[in-house]
């Protein structure tokens, strides 16, 4: 079977309905570009850019808040949008050592794509460990690579449907024991968005759930899975409601929820960190007021249909990217294969999910 998203098989994950992409671009303005390298049989890497709109971030900052469920992983940024509540720069999602060019390229950017030197700025760069199929050591993510990914972001193209698997960030990441990458989903509230974006690389085969079903246990693969030298996940949320950062910081917990349901129970050795920013384009009266149920909640309490739209987001754009991952073979000759679709489905018809 051809790799398809796991909505084309015909499994519907959650109760929510799901935006035009069902994609974390449904969120209006949000927008995502890639840059992949692929050289000889070692170097399997990229970048992923998220942008919360098209503009001058440095001068129109969107709330944001940030939450670690576990924090073996390299961050930049985060600390500064915990303490001041918003996001400032694209939001950049690489390989490992590449975490730090990464940042330093996206300082670089400003020149480029505002036409300014800020005097300081608070990059926000995250990363996965895909050192089981590339060149790790190497850092052969570039300045080059980092704008294309942000000026893709930026453009009308990186608005609409975004590439899933082996592409940017997500190039040489495992899912699960099969091969993993980038995954996105949406959800919707009545007039409110809520989309994610993940870079998968945790979980044990053993432990692969999907709606409920143990595809994990069942499903068979050629080899026996090595253990890679990395096991995290980062989950990237965004929404149009116009919520205060204390109120995304509660958001952003919730894709913790998601990510269990796929199996994962966040090992020592996992970074598992979450970003969620909200484009303000929705107020919170005007959100209620599109979705009658709310009207009798309290302030706090109208944000558990968006606890809900988190949870069931990042659960599906797990499964999207191990749908859409192909079998990559890399570094040391290291493969790691695709999660069987055909297989699965017939699991997943086994247990009466389909």
């Amino acid at each position: 079977m051809s790799r398809i998203r796991v909505r084309e098989l015909g499994l519907k994950l959650g109760t929510l309905p799901v935006g035009k992409h069902n994609a974390i671009t449904d969120v209006e303005g949000v927008g995502v570009g890639h840059s992949t390298l692929i050289e000889g049989d070692s170097v399997r890497t990229g970048v992923t850019a998220i942008v919360p709109h098209q503009g001058n971030l440095y001068e129109e900052k969107v709330t944001a808040a940030a939450d670690v469920l576990n924090g073996y992983g390299k961050t930049v940024g985060l600390t500064q949008i915990r303490f001041e509540g918003n996001i400032e720069t694209p939001v950049l999602l690489t390989e490992t050592l590449n975490t730090w060019k990464v940042a330093d390229a996206s300082v670089d950017y400003w020149e480029h794509g505002y036409g300014l030197k800020p005097f300081s700025v608070n990059t926000v760069v995250g990363e996965t460990n895909g050192g089981y199929l590339t060149d790790n050591y190497g850092r052969h993510v570039g300045r080059e690579m980092v704008f294309k990914a942000i000026d893709k972001a930026r453009s009308g193209a990186g608005m609409g449907a975004v590439e899933e698997g082996n592409v940017g960030g997500g190039t040489p990441m495992t899912g699960y024991g099969f091969k993993g990458g980038i995954g996105t989903s949406s959800r919707l509230v009545g007039d409110a968005e809520v989309g994610a974006i993940v870079q998968l690389n945790c979980g044990r085969k053993l432990d692969l759930m999907i709606a409920g079903a143990p595809v994990g246990k069942e499903v068979p693969i050629p080899e026996k899975p090595e253990r890679g030298p990395g096991n995290s996940i980062m989950m990237i949320v965004a929404t149009n409601v116009a919520l205060d950062s204390r109120q995304l910081w509660k958001v952003a917990k919730r894709t913790a929820m998601g990510l269990a349901r796929t199996g994962s129970f966040s090992g020592n050795s996992s970074g598992d960190f979450t970003i969620a920013f909200t484009t303000g384009r929705l107020g919170l009266t005007e959100y209620t007021d599109s979705y009658p149920s709310l009207t009798r909640l309290s302030r706090e309490g109208v944000l558990s249909p968006l606890y809900l739209a988190t949870v069931e987001a990042t659960e599906e754009a797990i499964i999207n990217a191990l749908f859409k991952a192909e079998t990559m073979t890399g570094f040391n000759g290291h493969t790691r294969h695709a999660l069987p679709l055909d297989e699965t489905r017939e699991v997943l018809e086994k247990y009466g999910r389909l």
